[in-house]
């Protein structure tokens, strides 16, 4: 799997593909500027300091110097590079995933925490970085450095360096072990990390409810349990870090100088080594192991970014889509809606609309009522194609809905939610809905249209006062006024409303009215409702019970069955009275 992950990451490289060559000459350049170093130095040594020559060497000490500060810019050079490739992958990385996300399906998001999502976007993708700007960089200069250092070492001193090799296969089976034992416990380590992300933004979501309700006690016992899991996990992964890593390779380069220093003290007389071949040695035995002891050191972190690249990777390749659409060349012109025995389930088990049917000719207005769960936004739902449903058929001017394109449904079909979602920005963008085609006197006919651009000249800056998180500084029915200002600005063909009202004071409510009536005229409107006295005037309502039709009807007809539409009725008018 993690071989798989990385294959796939090494694609991303490719479109960076000279600023890695670059890269990697730099690396390739320091680790021959490294082995140079010692044998410099083993000349030095030799042939100056040895016969008392050190005034005739100054040219060789310059050269010594200028090879190391050369590495130390090219080692620089080479992380500058690593960094910038680092951040370049991650952003495409960022930008796949959310692209993705993007046509996810309703249903998905349904079952996904936002805050798992969000970590995986940031949390996951900078690990991936992590990964490229410095561990990966570690990753090929050591084997570089190993590669020329144990050339160089064979050249000087075969059997020696034969001994020393054996080290290596020792090396690489720690590593291994390591792998398997650490691969577990960061995977849950990162999750739980997810965990944490889900319960902060969830918390910060609903702090208003929790502290009505008193529960800062229990809210905060649950984020400590997380947070001790995952100081748990974190802890285990130390603990085998602190094992297998650079303990054990301090521990095999000891033994290494120990076998340098006994090979050399059993056969200088014989092989007549000198003190300069002994310095290059014990130097190049530092290259061979002081790279691996960091590379071993950041396996944890490399162990970490592979299993977050592997989640980011799970997004990316998410493929719970929304519903396909064929994407002929139908145009919705007069706003015709008919649904034909249409049932649904969410979870393909229980059914949540049985066999719905009903027709809403251009210009007409229905109603859907119903208690909870009745199924009245699952008809929406459907008919926005946030969900596939396979059973029956929903059509538009007598064409099947799935053959439309989804930019025709989106520019035909216009939606107001019970609690409509303000962006980041201003008043005039929000109205926008950064739609370069609408210009500032159609934002500003729109709001004109739906009473809100009274209170909008109130405003410090007018229509460019800023519009903060959820258009909290707004009132509800200020944000009511601006979500109808942005579906009349799109000018549709067709209007749905979702208990567009239900969340309106009294007094407001009025002024929304007014602004629905003339939403409503001349366009095919399907509203969902709570307060029965703002569907009075529709051209039918239809009341659900458990995804059923059981009532069909105007508002005077409906009365005079004295059935459930009348019991419900009776009932808010009762609660109006009080």
């Amino acid at each position: 799997m993690q071989r798989k992950t990385f294959n796939r990451l090494l694609a991303y490289v490719w479109a960076y593909k000279f600023l890695a060559f670059l890269a990697l000459t730099f690396i390739f350049t320091t680790s021959l500027f490294t082995t140079l170093l010692p044998l410099l130095a083993r000349f030095y040594i030799d042939h100056f300091i040895a016969k008392g020559r050190l005034s005739q060497g100054y040219y060789l000490l310059l050269a010594y110097y200028l090879l190391f500060l050369g590495r130390v810019l090219l080692t620089f050079l080479s992380q500058y590079s690593f960094s910038k490739l680092a951040h370049s992958i991650v952003r495409d990385l960022r930008q796949e995933a959310f692209a993705n996300l993007e046509k996810l399906s309703m249903s998905y998001f349904d079952r996904t925490a936002a805050g798992a999502l969000v970590s995986r976007l940031t949390n996951d993708s900078q690990a991936v970085a992590d990964m490229f700007g410095s561990i990966f960089a570690n990753f090929i200069s050591s084997f570089l450095i190993l590669l020329v250092t144990l050339s160089t070492m064979f050249t000087l001193n075969w059997q020696l360096s034969l001994y020393i090799s054996l080290f290596l296969p020792v090396m690489l089976v720690t590593v291994l072990v390591y792998q398997r034992i650490s691969h577990r416990l960061v995977q849950m380590t990162r999750q739980k990390l997810s965990d944490l992300n889900v319960k902060l933004s969830e918390s910060i979501e609903g702090m208003r409810i929790i502290q009505v309700f008193g529960q800062e006690k229990r809210l905060l016992d649950e984020f400590e349990n997380i947070n001790q899991e995952h100081l748990t996990y974190a802890n285990r992964s130390l603990d085998v870090d602190s094992l297998f890593l650079r303990p054990a390779m301090s521990l095999l380069k000891i033994l290494a100088y120990g076998l340098i220093l006994t090979y050399f003290g059993l056969t200088w007389q014989q092989a007549g080594f000198t003190a300069g071949l002994i310095y290059a040695f014990i130097q190049y035995v530092n290259q061979l192991f002081n790279p691996l002891i960091e590379v071993t050191q950041n396996f944890s972190v490399l162990q970490t970014s592979m299993v977050a690249a592997e989640r980011v990777f799970d997004l990316i390749d998410e493929r719970d889509y929304e519903p396909t659409q064929a994407n002929l060349a139908h145009e919705i012109e007069a706003g015709k809606v008919s649904f034909k025995n249409v049932s649904f389930s969410y979870d393909g088990k229980r059914d949540i609309l049985k066999n719905i049917s009903f027709e809403v000719n251009p210009g007409e207005t229905i109603a859907f009522v119903g208690s909870t769960g009745s199924g009245k936004s699952s008809i929406i739902n459907l008919f926005l194609r946030f969900y596939e449903f396979d059973r029956g058929q929903i059509l538009i001017d007598d064409v099947d809905i799935k053959d439309y394109s989804y930019k025709e449904l989106r520019q035909k079909l216009g939606l107001v939610l019970q609690e409509p979602f303000l962006y980041h920005g201003t008043i005039a963008s929000n109205i926008q809905m950064y739609q370069e085609r609408l210009s500032s006197a159609e934002i500003e006919e729109a709001a004109r249209f739906v009473d809100a651009h009274d209170f909008i000249q109130k405003l410090p800056a007018g229509y460019q006062s800023p519009v903060t998180e959820k258009g909290s500084s707004l009132s509800s029915g200020q944000r009511q006024l601006l979500a109808f200002a942005r579906t009349i600005a799109s000018q549709p063909k067709i209007l749905v409303l979702d208990e567009a009202t239900a969340n309106i004071d009294s007094e407001t409510e009025e002024v929304i009215q007014k602004s629905l009536q003339k939403m409503r005229q001349g366009r095919t409107t399907i509203a969902i409702a709570h307060r029965l006295s703002t569907i009075q005037d529709a051209d039918c309502i239809y009341v659900l019970d458990k995804g059923e039709i059981i009532e069909a009807g105007k508002h005077a007809e409906l009365l005079a069955l004295k059935a459930t539409y009348y019991k419900m009725y009776q009932l808010q008018a009762g609660m109006m009275k009080e």
